[in-house]
């Protein structure tokens, strides 16, 4: 090496020990603070509170000595694919440090510890968030982007656990066990734990950023659209979206009270428009709840579908769309254009759909 390259090395080094040093004591600052909220710890969640300062400390300086680095390397390639990726892995880390002290200040105001059902989901989904961050660390200071994208995958644990942690928190609060308030910091803490893991996934994605180039992949959605009887506007719906949108999102659709099968006016409308539906079979909602349980975005058609489900999923969106099915009778003409003006009705609000969740270049 040169002088010049061993200068630059060092340099890069350095930046990437300080930034394993800052993420390695967030992620102790978090630990403590979930100990503290299971064991009503008030001592060591005003010490974890006090040690944010340092991490804050740590990240301004982590950043000048980015800046100073393209100020003295004027890097480029794989160089400033770097210290982009640092700039951006100190705002997650610093985040994570936050979500530490809004954790330990939550655990400040419960009157008791945890209820035992509470406590468990929280030990649970704690040390799966911390050992995603652990991971996600590690990956960075081994420059190891398939460590990274094995993290990510594990992390989405933590996410399937948040939706079982609110319905128990339900629970609680229906049965009247602990004050409002306690139920309140409870869900807080969960919900700055899951915030954890995600920050724990955008770090693996810099690192694979910073190693490979790759930027993030486009997430794909999963949507649903119910209705009475999914035999006319879920399935237009779905097959609209399907054919527009093929890898924008995945899509199902299911009845609350489904019909036996598909009118054949209707199959044959579709057919003329491309879409093939002969093999469609009217399905329940009671039938794909599972499926139902993961949807990100949830349509009912024409009204709010929550009266005809179990319960909504915490993490999804539901809307519903004011477009009304056919009247009964209508002759073969009549009928057609009905629907030809559900078809465009539809296409238009899936549409406007696509854009507010993938921008203008959903495909």
């Amino acid at each position: 090496m040169s002088h010049y390259e061993e200068r630059l090395q060092r340099d890069l080094d350095r930046i990437r020990r300080r930034v394993v040093g800052a993420g390695r004591f967030a992620a102790e600052a978090f630990e403590h603070a979930v100990h503290a909220l299971l064991t009503h710890d008030d001592e060591l969640a005003y010490r974890t509170i006090l040690g944010d300062h340092r991490l804050n400390r740590d990240i301004r300086e982590l950043d000048a000595l980015c800046h100073a680095f393209i100020a003295r390397h004027l890097p480029s390639a794989g160089h400033l694919r770097f210290v982009s990726s640092v700039l951006r892995i100190d705002v997650a880390i610093e985040r994570i440090g936050d979500y530490a002290v809004t954790i330990a200040r939550e655990g400040v105001q419960l009157s008791a510890p945890p209820p035992a059902e509470i406590a468990r989901d929280l030990r649970t989904m704690g040390r799966q968030a911390h050992r995603t961050l652990t991971l996600a660390l590690d990956a960075f200071e081994q420059c190891n982007a398939e460590l990274a994208r094995g993290t990510i995958a594990a992390a989405r644990q933590v996410d399937t656990t948040f939706d079982a942690v609110f319905d128990d928190l339900v629970e609680a609060g229906e049965a009247d066990q602990r004050p409002l308030r306690d139920l309140f910091s409870l869900l807080v803490g969960f919900n700055r734990i899951e915030r954890v893991s995600d920050q724990a996934k955008n770090l693996c994605e810099e690192t694979i950023f910073a190693e490979t180039g790759e930027t993030k992949q486009r997430k794909v959605y999963r949507i649903a659209f119910v209705d009475e009887r999914n035999d006319c506007l879920s399935v237009m719906a779905e097959a609209i979206a399907r054919k527009a949108y093929p890898h924008s999102a995945i899509y199902l659709s299911a009845g609350w009270r489904p019909a036996e099968a598909l009118d054949a006016g209707f199959v044959a409308f579709m057919n003329e428009r491309g879409h093939d539906v002969e093999e469609f079979r009217p399905g329940s909602i009671a039938e794909r709840l599972d499926a139902l349980h993961d949807v990100d975005v949830l349509v009912g058609l024409p009204a709010d579908p929550r009266p005809h489900l179990p319960q909504v999923p915490y993490h999804t969106v539901v809307q519903w769309w004011q477009v009304e099915p056919p009247p009964e009778g209508l002759d073969r003409d009549r009928a057609d254009a009905v629907l030809a003006e559900i078809y465009r009705q539809l296409a238009g609000r899936i549409e406007d759909l696509m854009v507010a969740l993938h921008g203008e270049g959903a495909d």
